[in-house]
Order: structure tokens, then sequence, then C-alpha cells
């Protein structure tokens, strides 16, 4: 069992996955930030955590985590509050709970990204390049660090159900692929401690998620 403390825990990639390690045994403990989330991630299982990235410092972000196994971060702006709340959580969250996890001594952080592709080609604002340039800097910043980190960088995120199938690598074509399968990606990450230190882009695809993550392990 482990104990994984979710950054984005009321977000849509958050709560599929406190549900999903809930469902298996694990006990999610999800980083909320208003009081009505808090019932909603008791539902699915998890251990509901007060606190907002933009008000605590490393030091009281380490006391929530305190005697977690594993640190998720899928918190993300979602292109709220335009390029300063973007920088606030994708990025200066992102440091924040990186320093967070090496002083509460855990070791093993998973880092929600972006697909370097997403919506290349296409025309683009100003505020989206500036959410990709923030994406690429915090994946910078954590594969720096000596933690057993891992990168999982998603296509383009859909809320149709899960297929439980898809494709993963350290470089495939850019596709798109549901937040169920997200989700499930990332459990079969936790659960497999020999994945690590690595990036990884995900898709659809038609490879079972748990078969896609062990290939992972033994490349």
């Amino acid at each position: 069992m482990k104990k994984v403390f979710v950054i984005g825990g009321a977000g849509k990639v958050g709560r599929r996955l406190a549900q999903l390690l809930a469902t298996r045994g694990h006990e999610p403990r999800s980083l909320y930030r208003r009081a009505e989330q808090a019932v909603e991630l008791k539902g699915f299982g998890a251990i509901p955590v007060l606190g907002s990235l933009q008000e605590l410092d490393v030091e009281g972000l380490a006391q929530l985590m305190g005697g977690s196994d594993v640190v998720v971060f899928s918190a993300g702006a979602g292109g709220k509050g335009g390029m300063a709340m973007t920088n606030a959580i994708d990025g200066r969250g992102l440091e924040l709970a990186v320093a967070a996890a090496r002083q509460a001594g855990i070791q093993r952080f998973l880092l929600v990204s972006a697909f370097p592709e997403s919506f290349r080609g296409k025309e683009i604002s100003e505020t989206f390049e500036n959410y990709m340039s923030v994406k690429k800097l915090a994946d910078v910043h954590l594969a720096e660090t000596d933690l057993d980190w891992v990168i999982l960088r998603p296509g383009t995120l859909l809320d149709s159900p899960g297929t439980g199938k898809v494709r993963t690598g350290l470089a495939i074509p850019y596709g798109e692929v549901a937040r169920d399968d997200v989700a499930a990606t990332l459990l079969a990450i936790i659960e497999q401690p020999t994945v690590n230190r690595v990036i990884i882009e995900l898709t659809q695809g038609d490879t079972p998620v748990g078969e896609s993550v062990q290939r992972l392990a033994r490349a």
C-alpha cells in the first residue's frame, strides 16, 4: 500500500487517480483549495488535505506531505487567470512541490506535463506559448533533481471514457488520450517503481495500460 500525495487532487485527472488508488488499496491524500471539494474527494476514497500552492511555503507543504511515499503533481492553471496564474501554478507551484518533497524526505515524484507538439501547426495565442514554455521549464527543473522522478506527457486530454489501452514511449506521434487512461497510467507507474528518471509520452493506443508500463520497466 502506497500513501500518495496528489497535488491538484480536485482536478479532473486528480479525482480519477484518487478513485483508482483507493480501489487498489492505496491511500490517496488529495490537496484541495475549496471547502466544497472535500466531500467529493472523500467520496472518491481520498483523504482531503486543505491547502493552496499560492499560499503555502516549502515548510508548510512539506508538513502536509509528511509520511507520503509518492508525490503526484497534476495541478495546472488550465488557462484560467492568464499567464500570471500559469506561472504561479505550473511553474512556481511545481518548484515549491519539489522543494517540499525533498524536505519531507519523499523520493518518488511524478509530474503530469504536456506533450511538446500540442497545437503545433495551428494558430496559438501568446498565453498558450507561455504555458508550453512554463511546462518545459518545470520538466527541466524536476529532471535536474536527484529525486526518482517520472514526467508523463499526455496528448490532448479527453473527457470521454477511457479504453484501458494506450501508447507510451520516449517519443511517439502526437495524439489524444482520455483522462481516465492518464490516471490509469499514473497508477501503473506508481505500482512499478522501476520506471523512474524517464520522460514518457502518452496517447491512446492498442496496448493495455499495465502491459505498456511493464514494457517501459523492461526498457
